[in-house]
């Protein structure tokens, strides 16, 4: 690609000269430089004044809108702590030999620490975080209880699957 400099009075700028195209831009705050090259021997430069009101207003980027979930709703957070309750024994239950006679004890400190998860940050769809599942797992451990990767995981993978489309279900029976 050849490259030429252009001078004007307003500035001085080296040009690359697009290889198909006849017309190149070169722009200043307050005016457009056309060059016009009928043959690539010769050229014509012509000025285009622009209005100085277009750039008396510079372009400023605005914040990110930032999308406000719900607050949780507690009749929401009790009865999906019920539901994971039950369903979380149902699923440690299959592997009943981990947990032995602690069963009950794991279940309770998890479907606590879901409950006040569900009670103070759940506000729907994409608000479900890993934190209180790691949370049983170590609450789980601290407590010397059987089965804490277990069911910290087995819980994980209930509200994963159930929570979003509870909370979905939960609301339109609201609207209704």
């Amino acid at each position: 690609m050849p490259m030429a400099l252009y001078t004007s009075n307003l500035i001085s700028t080296p040009v690359i000269t697009p290889a198909k195209s006849n017309t190149l831009f070169l722009r200043s705050p307050s005016l457009i430089l056309r060059l016009r090259s009928p043959t690539p021997c010769s050229s014509t430069l012509s000025a285009k004044p622009i209005s100085q009101s277009v750039f008396a207003n510079p372009l400023r980027a605005s914040p990110p809108r930032q999308y406000v979930y719900p607050n949780p709703i507690p009749e929401f957070a009790e009865a999906e702590t019920q539901k994971f309750r039950a369903e979380l024994l149902r699923k440690l239950l299959k592997d009943k030999d981990t947990f032995g006679d602690e069963l009950d004890e794991v279940i309770d400190v998890c479907a606590e620490i879901f409950s006040e998860f569900l009670h103070k940050d759940y506000g729907g769809p994409g608000t479900l975080l890993v934190e209180p599942f790691t949370n049983m797992l170590v609450a789980i451990k601290d407590k010397k209880l059987p089965g804490a990767p277990f069911a910290a995981r087995a819980a994980l993978l209930w509200a994963q699957n159930y929570v979003d489309q509870d909370w979905e279900v939960w609301n339109s029976k609201l609207t209704m």
